[in-house]
């Protein structure tokens, strides 16, 4: 039986577009997995959607005079497109407006409720003083309590990650008007975390495979003791309480988005034409069920999302694992939304193909610690790695191969040590990468996969059929076969990370179906197949790049 996998990422908020900071912090390694076991044959389910009920969406429909829903729609349409343009195959990749969400998280609200894991509490909530409004969380700022960064949110503190109220803030103020909010007290619904405490303290313990960042963080969290936490606010826009009394309250979206993993399952299953699907995944203990996430998101999914798990029973699996990014830079600079700051994707696609995107993402990724993005570096890795390493192999092997041997992969003859040992590496190659893929390890196997593009280069030169073929053309013959077969597999190596440009190679090598029906493994082309006529994988290009870009995101954080 294929090994069943369930593959979340986190769902980004519907109020602006997305940049190479989104992408690398969740969406592109939780792509890459996906790709792999597919291959491999597992069965993925691949799972998101456009958080549309977050403060961000209400903040940027009122700044641009129309409704939040107008505001989410319109970016829930571009990351849609976004996904397209860069290859991120969901299965699924839904929203947090739909009548299937809304069912579940009110569902799951009341089931929660009965079972006597919520109450009702009085708590300080703040307004803003010119407007009376409640002023949401994540639009405070002030001291953390904890850690005294000057910056920390009313729900977060991104320096040391810990989640609070607005008001254990230090000296908190309005990140709209600048002015300190006046704190009210009204009544909220309460998650009894405290009540999971010590059931999340023996599940962790079991999670020894989760990255040590994530691992540490969440065993100290708990070590610390959890707090009650509010799943209510003073808003309007956001899924309803399903009780009576409270229809000018909403349930709060960090509550509400988590269980948007579970509603999309839900739904798939229903567009797939079977209800209850979701069931052989989500109440399999044999499935395993990835969170790809940024670190700023690790408490949501290894502390209060398990701990909603926990209390809704029902036999649903925990997450298997957590592999959540650090963050990502731009020019050594934190990337900044506000301040315009950023890499813009739909901006990206308009000038650059995708899979370069994907390999400096890669090569880049935060996986440990932070990581920067530079078009200096973007330049380089296009023209020395992918252009002159990986591409020039491909396109002037097959461009003389097809010249001198009418278009068919040429027949060796009986193969040397050197030839044996390219084909050994090549077989090691995807044995030593499906290790790395399958701990998340995605940087490393881009690494393994560079050095065998590198040694079939090596052992291209060395052989330089080009030049024996006058003398020697059975020796040519040889070493263009085993360099094809070298070709061959990466294609298949590289496919997870560069699925356009493996896509184009498979067709040029000849084949007519579905790269991923050849699986991840060796697979040798015959001698005498006919293939077409190679184009350039990739664009080599102008230095003159560089600097326009910089000019690019300097005039947009100027403007």
């Amino acid at each position: 039986m294929p090994e069943k996998i369930l593959v979340f990422t986190a769902w980004p908020y519907a109020n602006g577009d997305l940049h190479v900071g989104h992408i690398a912090g969740s969406i592109l390694p939780a792509d890459i997995f996906a790709r792999f076991h597919r291959m491999k044959g597992s069965d993925v389910v691949m799972l998101s959607g456009s958080d549309q009920h977050g403060t961000p969406i209400t903040v940027r429909a009122e700044q641009e005079g129309v409704g939040p829903a107008e505001i989410a729609q319109k970016f829930h349409e571009r990351f849609v497109e976004c996904w397209k343009q860069l290859g991120i195959e969901y299965d699924l990749y839904t929203c947090t407006t739909t009548d299937n969400h809304r069912e579940v998280v009110q569902e799951l609200f009341l089931t929660l409720l009965n079972k006597g894991y919520l109450e009702k509490k009085t708590m300080l909530a703040a307004f803003c003083p010119a407007t009376k409004k409640a002023l949401p969380d994540r639009y405070i700022e002030g001291e953390c309590p904890y850690c005294h960064f000057m910056q920390a949110r009313g729900d977060q503190c991104d320096n040391c990650g810990k989640t609070m109220d607005p008001q254990d803030l230090i000296n908190p103020r309005s990140t709209i008007s600048g002015e300190p909010p006046v704190f009210r007290e009204t009544e909220h619904f309460f998650l009894k975390l405290s009540a999971f405490n010590d059931r999340l303290i023996e599940w962790v313990e079991t999670k020894k495979h989760f990255r040590p960042n994530v691992y540490a963080f969440t065993k100290q969290y708990l070590i610390d003791g959890l707090k009650d936490r509010a799943i209510s606010r003073d808003i309007s826009w956001g899924v309803p309480i399903p009780l009576e009394g409270y229809e000018e309250k909403r349930l709060y979206v960090w509550f509400e988005a988590v269980i948007g993993y579970l509603s999309a399952a839900k739904e798939w299953a229903k567009l797939k034409g079977k209800p209850d699907l979701w069931k052989d995944y989500w109440t399999n203990p044999e499935c395993r069920a990835y969170y790809f996430i940024g670190k700023d998101n690790i408490p949501f999914h290894t502390i209060i999302w398990p701990a909603i798990l926990m209390g809704y029973e029902n036999g649903l699996q925990l997450p298997y694992d957590v592999p959540a990014n650090e963050f990502m830079t731009l020019e050594g600079r934190k990337i900044s939304t506000s301040r315009n700051w950023a890499v813009w994707i739909p901006d990206y696609l308009e000038r650059y193909q995708p899979d370069p995107l994907r390999f400096m993402l890669t090569v880049n990724m935060p996986e440990t610690n932070d990581s920067d993005f530079s078009w200096h570096e973007y330049f380089r890795r296009n023209n020395n790695e992918l252009v002159a390493t990986y591409g020039n192999l491909a396109h002037r092997t097959l461009t003389f191969t097809h010249r001198k041997f009418d278009g068919k992969v040429p027949s060796p003859e009986s193969l040397d040590d050197k030839d044996t040992e390219l084909l050994g590496l090549a077989q090691k190659t995807l044995k030593e990468m499906d290790g790395q893929l399958s701990k998340c390890s995605f940087r490393e196997a881009l690494r393994t996969c560079m050095k065998l593009a590198q040694e079939a280069n090596k052992y291209l030169e060395d052989t330089s059929p080009w030049k024996v073929i006058k003398e020697d053309p059975q020796k040519a013959a040889t070493s263009l076969w085993v360099t094809i077969q070298l070709i061959n597999t990466l294609k298949t190596a590289f496919y997870p990370f560069l699925p356009f440009s493996s896509v184009k190679l498979h067709t040029i090598l000849g084949f007519e179906d579905d790269i991923k029906s050849h699986g991840w493994k060796f697979e040798e082309i015959p001698a005498g197949r006919h293939f077409n006529y190679p184009e350039p994988l990739f664009v080599k290009l102008d230095e003159s790049m560089i600097e326009g870009e910089l000019e690019r995101i300097k005039a947009a954080a100027d403007g």
